[in-house]
């Protein structure tokens, strides 16, 4: 498989000695790390043994944050798809399905710019992602600016394949219609699965002047397809004025757990999440989480804007709630860089994207030590 390497540094290796710096130039691509680097080497379970590939983002003390080309934390880009990795990040690029303001198909770019503030460890839940699993930054799904029923079957037909090997992609969107086919596609791996949506508006519309495929129907979609277990579907931050009852009540209906935002004010979500993780049980679940969810005072680069929204400090206790689930994969929709003047919106949506690769399966705790001097292990 060809890696073509972006900025990204490699700890040893025929290419240089630990703490080399790559500049983006293809002349001076890497090899993965090394196992003797690493310490270890990573395999798939059963079957022939697979060595899984380790890469680390480059330090913005080794690598200038302004030098290099986008990617995701300035990651390897993996040009022959997603073989070889326990996750990527991945972009889909449309907003062919929003109703109010545009802009979300250069959410991925954006996104990945800002992305060079997001540094590999976690400093307050020790996770160490990239001393676990192997990621790197696929690219962008190919679509179809003018043919939505199209870019179901291109996004469909590219998770399918990116989840048949066992990666879990994380997907920077685009706006929220891609849910629906990327669901589509694990439901085929998986049969129907658990769903924790973050988000202002339910998207369970029926139709949207009068198209079933659009940013606001994805998930009654999903339901028509028999792509939920609807008894493990919770929906957290539904907010704003409606149209009728039936804007909530029409997933209540189905099994849907809704969690409105004024039932989050001025509080934790820990307790929450110990309930939402308890009704997700062992099986798969899909995290779909749309930055209006969070209040426009710290998101506002987003299309469809709704008042007193979650803090963001909410939105990362939403995230660590999933700590222990089977997470097959996770997206974050609707960044619109248009109307994100500052970056910030786009600087969330980053750390939101690694906190959740922090959650994922698989991710090594490192062991700290506590303020006394004994060790404290994190699982």
């Amino acid at each position: 498989m060809l890696l073509m390497v972006l900025g990204a540094r490699c700890p040893g290796g025929p290419w240089g000695a630990p703490g080399s710096r790559l500049l983006g130039s293809l002349s001076r691509a890497l090899s993965p790390r090394a196992p003797g680097a690493a310490g270890r080497a990573l395999h798939s379970a059963g079957g022939p043994q697979q060595q899984r590939r380790l890469f680390t983002p480059p330090s913005g003390n080794e690598l200038a944050r302004c030098a290099g080309l986008a990617s995701m934390m300035r990651l390897p880009t993996v040009r022959e798809g997603s073989a070889g990795l326990d996750a990527c990040f991945v972009g889909t690029p449309i907003d062919t399905g929003t109703s109010n303001r545009p802009g979300a198909r250069f959410g991925p770019r954006q996104i990945r710019s800002e992305s060079v503030m997001v540094r590999p460890y976690n400093n307050y839940t020790h996770a160490a992602p990239f001393e676990s699993l192997a990621v790197a930054d696929i690219g962008d799904i190919y679509i179809n600016l003018y043919n939505q029923q199209e870019n179901v079957r291109l996004i469909r037909d590219a998770y399918c394949t990116i989840i048949s090997g066992g990666c879990r992609p994380l997907t920077l969107g685009g706006d929220h219609t891609i849910t629906y086919p990327i669901l589509q596609a694990f439901a085929k791996q998986y049969g129907p699965v658990g769903l924790i949506h973050v988000d202002a508006h339910a998207d369970t519309n029926d139709l949207m002047l009068g198209e079933k495929v659009a940013h606001g129907t994805p998930f009654r979609r999903c339901v028509e397809e028999g792509l939920l277990d609807c008894k493990r579907v919770v929906q957290i931050g539904l907010r704003g004025s409606g149209y009728s009852p039936d804007d909530y009540n029409w997933g209540r209906q189905q099994g849907f757990r809704v969690v409105q935002a004024e039932q989050c004010w001025f509080k934790s979500l820990a307790p929450l999440m110990k309930e939402v993780t308890q009704q997700m049980g062992s099986g798969p679940v899909y995290l779909s989480y749309d930055i209006d969810s969070l209040d426009p005072a710290y998101a506002p680069g987003t299309g469809t804007p709704e008042t007193a929204g979650l803090t963001p400090s909410q939105g990362l206790e939403i995230i660590r709630g999933c700590r222990g689930l089977n997470l097959v994969g996770c997206d974050l929709v609707e960044v619109s860089p248009p109307y994100d003047t500052t970056g910030n919106t786009a600087l969330l949506a980053a750390n939101l994207l690694f906190e959740m690769l922090c959650v994922l399966p698989g991710v090594k705790y490192r062991c700290e030590q506590s303020g006394d001097g004994g060790s404290v292990k994190h699982k």
